[in-house]
């Protein structure tokens, strides 16, 4: 049976996720070493040479598999070459992630996805959408060199590349049904606390509400990292005893009974490549709102794209107000739309990583 081991060099959230669902449901045995998840971008400078000195044989594996927060380049050239073939799962990328505000670009960090994409032997996605942004910003990347512009790395990288979705964690026990909504309604917030997640727009949504005299309450989750946005704080201030769930919950049961509970669950993201939080709480039953740009279009079936995506911050407050005022109109969309997350379950999505497993080692000639 071939052996596996994956490197993660910011062992949190999706990546972290990803991780140990991989190794919970694969038939193949794979050993994690990873790293804290802070401090992302001396991660992809750095994690390579703890990598390095931390494994003391890669030639017992018969595989590699690495996120794109390190230098797998690095890796390579400090191991000689010397690794078992090596797949990469993009998670995000340095070229399209948009930048904080006052943040210049480093471009080091393109350059280090692309030297990773060139080093690796498979490229995964983790959707059309970012697949599509990585290899839209490519070329203009590329073109901002003043000149031999290596434009051959676009068709090296995209024919060793292709789109998995990662799977999700969903409770075995777990069956959709029908429930009654609450009143008032609980609006669900479940991704990181950072400034791509657009917090501020959604805390004027919520200010929307109360100007309009809504009754709402609130359950703020997510993980946060070093840097806090300053408008987190301000909202629990503000919003006060509407928010009954102010930070993230360790405790993954009680994560779900959190879903469970909510009505609605609302997205503002600029920037989102697949998007596990809004799936999981679809499955659990709350209803998604979500913008018309990014995976969400990808993730959220056809037929409810009128009714849960929208267009701008007008379409956005008049539908999350109809959603409130009016939930018996949504009432069937809730179960249907709960049992076609099921797609992306990690017992049917393993099914795909394994048997790139099983090609990737039996590309090793030892």
């Amino acid at each position: 049976m071939a052996k596996f081991l994956f490197l993660e060099s910011f062992y949190g959230g999706s990546h972290r996720d990803f991780a140990d669902g991989l190794i919970a449901h694969s038939r193949y045995q794979i050993d994690l070493v990873s790293l804290p998840a802070r401090f992302w971008k001396w991660r992809m400078r750095g994690a390579a040479l703890y990598f390095f000195q931390k494994i003391d044989s890669f030639q017992k594996y018969d595989g590699l598999i690495t996120s794109d927060l390190m230098s797998l380049s690095d890796l390579k050239a400090l191991c000689g070459g010397n690794l078992p073939p090596t797949l990469i799962y993009f998670h995000e990328n340095q070229l399209s992630y948009p930048l904080a505000p006052g943040e210049q670009m480093d471009y080091q960090f393109g350059f280090t996805d692309i030297t990773s994409a060139l080093a690796a032997d498979r490229i995964i996605f983790n959707s059309h959408t970012h697949y599509h942004a990585f290899f839209s910003h490519l070329p203009k990347f590329i073109n901002m060199m003043p000149e031999f512009r290596p434009k051959w790395v676009i068709r090296e990288i995209r024919e060793k590349s292709q789109v998995v979705y990662p799977g999700c964690h969903f409770p075995s026990d777990f069956t959709s049904s029908d429930r009654e909504h609450n009143k008032p309604p609980l609006i669900i917030w479940n991704h990181r606390w950072e400034f791509d997640k657009r917090p501020e727009v959604f805390f004027h949504a919520l200010e929307f509400l109360t100007e309009k005299d809504i009754d709402f309450r609130v359950a703020i989750l997510g993980e946060r990292y070093q840097r806090i946005p300053v408008v987190f704080s301000k909202a629990k201030e503000k919003f006060g005893d509407r928010i009954i769930q102010y930070g993230y919950v360790d405790s993954r049961s009680d994560y779900y009974n959190w879903l469970s509970r909510g009505d609605i669950v609302i997205s503002t993201a600029d920037q989102e490549n697949f998007g596990i939080s809004i799936i999981e709480a679809i499955r659990h039953g709350c209803l998604p709102l979500v913008p018309n740009r990014l995976s969400y279009p990808e993730i959220i079936p056809n037929s409810f794209h009128g009714s849960f995506l929208y267009e701008d911050q007008n379409d956005f407050f008049e539908k999350l107000l109809s959603m409130i005022l009016h939930p018996e109109d949504f009432s069937v969309s809730r179960n249907h739309l709960s049992e076609s997350m099921g797609d992306f379950a990690w017992e049917r999505q393993i099914v795909f990583f394994d048997e790139l497993l099983k090609k990737l080692a039996d590309s090793f000639i030892r």
